[in-house]
């Protein structure tokens, strides 16, 4: 599987509107309570996180609305996630 293109996304993220900004975290897991709770200690106390289980109960979308300092906070918790089994970053 190829390398993420971080320094692409880091260029997208300090394109757009000027820092700090809420930034929306959208991940795919299965719906085991470690992966669950590995990807929700990757956010602080004030992250507004909602989990929705897929239809068949396999997986678990966790969806994370968080203000972020920098791209450079948001490239962090992406890279922290990647080492999660099983998850997809969308």
């Amino acid at each position: 599987m190829p390398e993420f293109n971080y320094d692409e996304l880091r260029s997208k993220l300090n394109a757009g509107d000027p820092w700090p900004q809420i930034y929306m975290f959208k991940f795919i897991v299965p719906s085991q309570n470690q992966k669950i709770a590995l990807v929700e200690s990757l956010f602080a106390d004030d992250a507004e996180i909602k989990l929705q289980p897929s239809s068949g109960g396999k997986y678990t979308s966790v969806t994370a609305r968080v203000v972020m300092l920098d791209a450079e906070q948001i490239i962090d918790i992406y890279k922290k996630a990647a080492e999660i089994e099983g998850i997809i970053s969308l």
